[in-house]
């Protein structure tokens, strides 16, 4: 459209704009005398010494959170509602409703309206205060972008009270706005800075937040009730239910319409005759208000805010960061799959409803990239709390204290925020000390004699006495004795493979024992566990630390309970360390994200994964090679032998490998992977731990795993496990250890001697073998060259000890497995169990 510029050019432009804001001035301040010569001098000179170039920062805009199909919208994050729209996709007839009611000399104008001036100088007058401010388009536009760079409050004192000088201000910009873009680019800014009510900040959101469409879609009456919207969007906006204010204005705006030619009277009459259809629909903001009947979703929009108000690459701070997510107009593409998360909310609920006590949960994490694909709970992400029954705790349910179901906000797979949180893990810990084990050279063949009950050589129970203290010491301290939890299926001899699928405490208490519990602790940070509270903090770090009315010095090297799960470890951790070793040792980071983009269409690297080996690939694969028996499958050196998961784990035709994990305190677990898919899933009592696992069953947690992993494999190709070098099966240089079966001790020493080996003899337990004789090597089959052989030596052969065993002898798990103790049974006071 031609712009007529006979007006206002070059000087005769200041000139022009500086008598007429000379005028305004005296118009505003002194509405009887407005033709005062003084003042419009006064306005000419004020107006040259203006400046006139203005700093446009980028405006607020929201950012939008999708699903891992890049189209699934979970939520967005914002200050302003608002999503920028090219000028091509607003249609005609909203850009003419705009015009018309705001500035219908738009498009003849320099940004500065002279007939507008007059217009509202004898306005002014004739009122005798300020009723008309002759503000143009580009002088509003002006208006909010001096608002948004306000960086003090003086700043936006001046950008939003209404006095003259500010009215000065806006021309001398406009008029320099002007020079710079021409007037589509001018309405298009626009258009996407107004505020039109409802949260609803430009004009995508506008049509959003009103008719549920985007702007290309709007029609007449639309477009018209939008456009009156910005004179004053509180006294127009109907959300709250009154239409009328906002029909007469709707009314008003195609009355201008057809003043301006820009539509008949016809056209006006039959909008005029319709009622006001407002499909109302706000913008979802934040964990909150994810999609209603995808509630769950919230639990992983948590994780996201949490994991982006972490990373530096967003801000020094915190605050700062969450400032950027709300106003950066980032798209985020999550790594949440629907599917997957659509599988695990309905096996989830069909084993545990929302209204149990009891927490039933998974999260699926994927190797070699760290992203979380699912984070499941019968749980609802909610503030509201009000309808929640009282506490499982009796003392705080007496305090009429309400539980943290199904209503919530806890944040269960991961910390609160401040380092606090998580579950003992019981038996799935034993996954670390076997790394442990590996890394320092202790091969998979490593076996040991492992009674019913173990009476350590290196760690004490404490000066408390217990189901696990026996024997007291000279400082009146107890020897630390655990057992098993079944004489006849966990006692007897064990190697890495066996001792890991049958869960064998005492086998593990030995492990850790030979390569030290602070190696052990090692690996669990390596591996990305943390410590989270105070007790598993301070067994952690060497030295003595501080603590409420003590100082404690639970050196690592003493943890020797850690290899039994004693330390609160969260369900997310737990993934990824099992995901680490599905990768080969590769530890990622956790991230929800799988891409960023600005608002400029431009990737952001912060989103990318954060990967580093941190376990070399031959102990991860040997690792794996025994996390395959817990689960019913074998290794690829046929050495399992039974293990505690009821059933087997079938994941279609896939390796599989994990391990099951119970503590006395009342949680279940299970951790396992594919070459895909990483998992952990946890069924406890959040808000009593330790006490109240009333209503528990053994097999919840099992079922989900399963199913969610056959989910999760969906779309992936197989991946097969491979088989671990010979040094971590035997150790350095194997070699063939030589058969000593029921040979004297002399004869066995001279055998071993002669293969190259060293030996050491241990007294043992009655055997096949004579009294005296040697009836077991450790190791047996091969060794590493030059290691020690430990020659254990018959007590006397067999007798039928059947009457002293309580527990099934026949080479299958017992009554008691995989769920011992579980209520209402009696339970032994074990750190951890199977």
């Amino acid at each position: 459209m031609p712009r007529d510029r006979s007006l206002l050019n070059n000087v005769t432009s200041l000139v022009v704009c500086g008598l007429l804001a000379g005028l305004v001035v005296a118009a505003a301040a002194f509405p009887a005398i407005a033709v005062s010569g003084l003042a419009v001098k006064a306005g000419a000179e004020s107006f040259e010494d203006l400046p006139n170039e203005l700093r446009v920062e980028p405006i607020p805009q929201l950012t939008s959170v999708y699903a891992n199909d890049g189209k699934t919208l979970i939520t967005s994050f914002y200050d302003e509602s608002r999503q920028p729209v090219a000028l091509a996709d607003v249609p005609q007839v909203m850009q003419d409703a705009i015009i018309s009611v705001e500035d219908s000399r738009f498009y003849e104008h320099n940004g500065v309206d002279p007939r507008g001036v007059v217009r509202a100088l004898l306005a002014n007058s004739s009122d005798g205060e300020v009723s008309e401010g002759a503000s143009t388009l580009t002088m509003q536009y002006v208006r909010n972008v001096l608002k948004y760079n306000a960086q003090t409050d003086e700043e936006i004192f001046e950008a939003t009270e209404d006095t003259p000088e500010r009215k000065i201000r806006e021309m001398r910009y406009a008029m320099a706005i002007e020079k710079e873009l021409d007037k589509p680019e001018i309405l298009e800014r626009y258009l996407n800075i107004a505020f039109f009510g409802n949260r609803a900040y430009g004009i995508y959101a506008a049509s959003q937040s009103y008719f549920s469409k985007k702007p290309k879609d709007l029609e007449l009456g639309e477009a018209a009730f939008i456009a009156g919207l910005v004179q004053a969007p509180g006294a127009y906006d109907p959300s709250a239910g009154d239409k009328k204010a906002a029909t007469d204005r709707r009314n008003h705006v195609l009355d201008r319409m057809v003043a301006n030619g820009k539509i008949t009277q016809a056209q006006s009459d039959e909008e005029k005759a319709k009622e006001l259809d407002l499909k109302l629909k706000a913008q979802p903001s934040e964990c909150v208000e994810v999609p209603k009947k995808h509630n769950d979703w919230g639990f992983f929009c948590d994780f996201l805010k949490d994991w982006w108000s972490k990373n530096a690459a967003f801000g020094a701070e915190p605050a700062d960061r969450l400032a950027k997510l709300k106003q950066g107009g980032y798209k985020i593409v999550t790594s949440l799959d629907p599917q997957v998360q659509k599988t695990a909310m309905k096996t989830i609920l069909e084993q545990e409803q929302k209204e149990s006590h009891l927490a039933l949960g998974t999260v699926v994490i994927e190797p070699g990239t760290g992203r979380v694909r699912s984070m499941a709970v019968n749980r609802k992400y909610s503030l509201d709390t009000s309808g929640n029954p009282l506490h499982s705790n009796p003392a705080l349910a007496a305090k009429d204290v309400k539980g943290t179901y199904p209503n919530t906000t806890v944040p269960l797979f991961t910390t609160d925020g401040n380092g606090n949180g998580g579950f003992q893990i019981g038996s799935t810990a034993k996954f670390f000390t076997m790394i442990a084990a590996l890394e320092n050279g202790i091969p998979l063949t490593q076996a040991f004699q492992s009674p019913y009950q173990y009476k350590s050589k290196i760690y004490s129970a404490g000066y408390q006495a217990g189901d696990s203290a026996c024997d007291r010491l000279p400082d009146g301290s107890y020897h630390w004795c655990p057992h098993n939890d079944s004489r006849g299926f966990q006692t007897g001899k064990f190697n890495m493979w066996s001792g890991f699928g049958r869960s064998v405490n005492t086998y593990f208490v030995q492990l850790i024992e030979r390569v030290g519990a602070d190696k052990v602790v090692d690996t669990w940070e390596k591996m990305g566990v943390t410590w989270h509270n105070v007790d598993d903090r301070e067994r952690a770090t060497p030295g003595c630390q501080d603590q409420e009315g003590e100082d404690f010095c639970g050196e690592p090297v003493g943890w020797g309970t850690l290899t039994l799960g004693v330390a609160a470890t969260t369900p997310m951790e737990v993934a990824n360390a099992y995901a680490t070793i599905a990768a080969e040792g590769t530890y990622c980071e956790p991230t929800p994200i799988q891409s960023i983009t600005d608002r400029n269409g431009n990737p952001v690297t912060a989103g990318d994964p954060k990967c580093q080996p941190v376990i070399s690939k031959d102990v991860a694969r040997a690792a794996t090679d025994a996390a395959r028996c817990p689960i019913g499958q074998n290794s690829s050196t046929s050495k399992c032998d039974q293990g505690t998961f009821p059933g087997g784990l079938q994941v279609g035709d896939r390796d599989v490998a994990g391990k099951t994990g119970t503590t006395d305190n009342g949680s279940l677990w299970f951790a396992g992977f594919t070459g895909n898919n990483a998992l952990a899933t946890f069924h406890t009592d959040p808000d009593y731990l330790g006490k109240s696992s009333i209503g528990m069953r053994g097999s919840p947690h099992y079922i989900v795993s399963e199913d969610i992993l056959n989910a999760a494999e969906e779309g992936y190709d197989k991946k097969d496990f491979k088989k671990p070098s010979e040094a971590m099966i035997y150790g350095k240089n194997p070699r063939d250890v030589p058969s000593v079966s029921c040979d004297s001790v002399e004869d066995a020493k001279d055998k071993m001697d002669r293969a190259g080996f060293k030996s050491e003899v241990v007294q043992g337990e009655r055997s096949d073998c004579p009294k005296g004789t040697v009836y077991w090597t450790n190791p047996d089959g091969r060794a590493a060259e030059g290691s020690t052989i430990t020659l254990y030596v018959s007590a006397g052969q067999k007798k039928d000890d059947s009457s002293d065993d309580n527990d099934d002898d026949n080479g299958g798990p017992g009554p008691d497995l995989p769920w011992p103790c579980l209520p209402p049974n009696d339970c032994d006071d074990k750190p951890g169990r199977n």
